[in-house]
């Protein structure tokens, strides 16, 4: 039977963009990236519809009416179309479709097409639900993510996966679909606890750990302010992890995750799991930290990683302020099997294809396998809680 085949290559413009004051009258980012999709010299006054985190509205109350403000300065190329709604963030916002329809009612009410505009203002999690209605909403309307954590603003806001959580599972519903523009105001950043400040620096590490080894040893060496979360080192922490991030989407050759392989997930199979496991207790940042860590002990178990190497990348993270164990690791089910080690099932299944977790040679150079040792899983596990005990009996002894 005859058959028709072609290869077809899709491409499209990334940007992301840093500014601060964002919503200033002063300051057209937003106006321009709107008015950038117009074709040729057709002036065209965009509908405009705004998601905003709940929590950031009641943190930075001046922001809503700047919101308003701005498109009212702009209002020749900006139709702002109902006052910004907001909406619940957090992991929550992910746990329940009917978010996800609330966006599309929106949507559909206020007739916005695929040449217009759903901007979402929020953490992670919420750029994430947001993204799927808009991914969903006629085949995809165009989406502009003005992430406000330290995490989304360097790694998850500058991805192109949107997804919420179900049966259990984080991101079982999603989407591939890459953002019309990424806009990182760091002032938006003020408000944030320190707990929600630190919890973003993990995923440069991680990928300073996969990718680029004179990052890490810069973070090395910045670790004291970065604890200090002096704005300085804190700006550049999130531009170059953001473009290690876009880097490797550009030029990976699978940016949609066809194959079997998630480098940028490095510390993520464990993670995921204890994310779960704490009801959402642990933030993300925080149970990646837990993740790379256990993953660093393995490959030195391994004899993939140099012992010195494992202990530099295991002190960084606590001299930022993570801790690297929790006590999820150690729960069991009615068989007493570990329930963190059901996360590289779970970890395959979401992906496809053969397990794949990445793992370090050296700083800077990660590597593939398709098989974990539970025995030495369980070994690692054992060892952070040891590292853990002495470090509060630390704490104890200098109180």
């Amino acid at each position: 039977m005859p058959v028709i085949e072609r290869t077809i290559t899709v491409q499209w413009r990334h940007q992301v963009h840093f500014t601060e004051n964002l919503f200033a009258p002063s300051n057209p980012l937003f106006r321009d990236t709107i008015a950038s999709a117009a074709q040729g010299n057709a002036r065209r006054r965009a509908k405009v519809l705004f998601v905003v985190d709940e929590s950031l509205a009641v943190a930075q109350p001046a922001l809503l009416p700047a919101i308003q403000g701005y498109c009212a300065a702009y209002a020749a190329d900006i139709d702002l179309v109902t006052t910004p709604i907001t909406i619940v963030g957090g992991e929550a916002v992910k746990n329940a479709y009917f978010r996800v329809s609330e966006i599309h009612a929106q949507i559909d009410r206020y007739h916005i097409d695929r040449h217009n505009y759903v901007v979402a203002i929020g953490g992670g999690a919420l750029l994430d639900m947001v993204g799927l209605a808009a991914a969903t909403a006629h085949r995809g309307v165009r989406h502009i993510r003005i992430p406000t954590t330290t995490l989304a603003q360097d790694d998850s806001g500058v991805g192109v996966k949107n997804g919420i959580n179900a049966f259990g599972k984080k991101n079982f519903i999603g989407t591939f679909a890459p953002p019309f523009a990424v806009l990182n105001d760091f002032t938006l950043l003020a408000t944030l606890s320190d707990r929600d400040k630190r919890a973003g620096y993990i995923e440069a590490v991680k990928v300073a750990c996969i990718r680029d080894a004179a990052f890490f040893t810069w973070l090395d060496q910045n670790a004291e302010a970065l604890a200090r979360f002096e704005p300085g080192p804190m700006k550049h922490l999130i531009q170059r992890s953001a473009e290690l991030h876009l880097n490797h989407i550009a030029s990976s050759g699978d940016a949609f995750e066809m194959g079997s392989a998630r480098p940028l997930d490095f510390g993520h199979w464990a993670a995921h799991k204890l994310e779960q496991l704490s009801e959402y207790r642990l933030r993300h940042g925080e149970a990646v930290a837990v993740g790379i860590a256990l993953d660093v002990l393995y490959a030195r178990l391994r004899g993939h990683l140099a012992p010195a190497q494992a202990e530099r990348i295991l002190l960084l993270l606590e001299r930022l302020g993570f801790e690297l164990f929790a006590t999820e690791l150690l729960h069991q089910d009615a068989d007493g099997q570990l329930l963190v080690v059901a996360g590289l099932e779970e970890f395959r299944e979401h992906l496809g294809g053969e397990l794949t977790i990445t793992l370090l040679r050296d700083i800077g150079d990660g590597f593939e396998v398709h098989d974990m040792t539970l025995p030495l899983v369980v070994q690692a596990i054992h060892e952070l809680r040891a590292r853990h005990s002495r470090s509060r009996q630390t704490l104890v002894l200098h109180a």
